[in-house]
């Protein structure tokens, strides 16, 4: 989902607010709003191409975790941060074996060990800068995947054997995605299936 314009929103009067009260006024919302250091961020709604992109990647892990002590979890799934306090919807997570919670309130799930972001237009400085650096503080997090919804790009950063984030990209329908925390592939052409793009690779 897109942040609107990484600008704070305005609620009950207050400027800063804690975690605790952050999850109260989520939990009263319609919509989804991020939290970071005492402010809440709205966010809205993201085009066709984003969605179809989303939810094919989602269809496509569903499969291959079925039954399997990994699962995926769609934008609905919010995950914590303890040590630098964000609170945020990827768009998509997976979590591998026993899934651990905030207070165990089955709500902030903390330990992710893969986090997909589909790119857009308004969102894709940030998902690659500031928020890859505060993922980057989750302790269990292996693989942070990008996905371009604009082009056909995938950036995949994984955490090699010293514990440094590699680059690996690819540029062609005719590639396959390799989501190594789970030894699962997915061609490109099932996640772009049924995007118009501006270059099909």
């Amino acid at each position: 989902m897109d942040l609107k314009l990484r600008e704070p929103i305005a609620a009950y009067g207050k400027k800063k607010f804690t975690v605790d009260e952050y999850l109260e006024y989520e939990n009263a919302s319609q919509e989804k709003h991020e939290y970071y250091q005492g402010e809440i961020f709205a966010m809205s709604g993201s085009k066709v191409p984003h969605n179809i992109i989303a939810g094919n990647l989602y269809f496509s892990l569903r499969k291959k975790l079925g039954g399997k002590s990994c699962q995926p979890f769609n934008s609905d799934q919010r995950i914590y941060i303890p040590p630098n306090s964000l609170l945020t919807y990827p768009d998509i997570s997976i979590i591998c074996g026993e899934i651990i919670t905030k207070d165990n309130d089955n709500w902030n799930i903390e330990n992710p060990s893969v986090i997909i972001e589909v790119l857009s237009h308004s969102t894709k400085n940030y998902d690659k800068g500031e928020k890859f650096t505060l993922y980057r503080d989750i302790s269990t997090l292996k693989e942070y995947i990008l996905v371009d919804s604009e082009k056909i790009l995938i950036e995949a950063f994984r955490i090699n054997d010293s514990g440094h984030w590699e680059l690996e990209e690819y540029k062609s329908t005719g590639e396959t995605l390799l989501v190594k925390m789970i030894q699962g592939s997915i061609p490109l052409t099932d996640i772009y299936e049924g995007v118009k793009l501006n270059s099909t690779g």
